[in-house]
């Protein structure tokens, strides 16, 4: 693509990002609604609905952080299709606190509680790839967020790990309640660094 600049490149990548960034958040959106809407269909939880808030974040923080792959000089189709994928995980994330029926479980919490091990793994695969996009994007939050960046990515791992083989309520409340308290950190150091 020896005839578009990396900014043409990068333009394009992010407009594909943002696409399917965009599938991941209608979905929790129409989840949201159809609660609103409905909502003796299935009952509702507070954990499910933290998680379906907290990942409405993420994936809005994550389509505005890959602002910073501008810097990304040299495009190839291995890197785009790591991004690619890296959204795909998050919007799968969010697929999975969005389900088309939950007629089989008794409400969103315990959908979600007998479906943790798939949400959690994945938020531990998503957190090796934001290592990688960190690297791709030159250790932008290594440098913004100082050597503690591979030790915060190594604990959210680990906590996702420990959800994995837990379903007790009260643990599961506590790290949707740390991770809120993690983006808002992220969001302040980001934004006020």
């Amino acid at each position: 693509m020896e005839h578009l600049t990396s900014s043409e490149i990068f333009l394009h990548v992010r407009v594909l990002l943002g696409t399917v960034i965009g599938l991941g958040l209608a979905r929790l959106i129409m989840t949201v609604a159809g609660i609103i809407q409905h909502p003796k269909r299935a009952r509702s939880s507070l954990l499910h609905m933290l998680w379906v808030f907290s990942m409405i974040i993420e994936l809005v923080l994550f389509w505005w952080w890959e602002l910073s792959l501008y810097s990304v000089h040299e495009w190839t189709f291995g890197v785009t299709g790591f991004l690619v994928i890296y959204a795909m995980l998050l919007v799968l994330i969010a697929t999975i606190l969005a389900p088309d029926h939950i007629s089989e479980y008794s409400g969103y919490e315990d959908f979600f509680l007998k479906r943790r091990r798939w949400f959690f793994g994945l938020f531990a695969v998503v957190a090796i790839f934001d290592v990688i996009d960190n690297a791709i994007k030159g250790g932008v939050y290594s440098a913004r967020f100082g050597d503690g960046y591979a030790l915060q990515a190594g604990t959210g791992i680990i906590v996702a790990l420990i959800a994995c083989y837990s379903s007790n309520r009260a643990l599961h409340l506590t790290i949707v309640g740390l991770h809120f308290v993690y983006q808002a950190y992220l969001m302040s150091k980001y934004f006020n660094g």
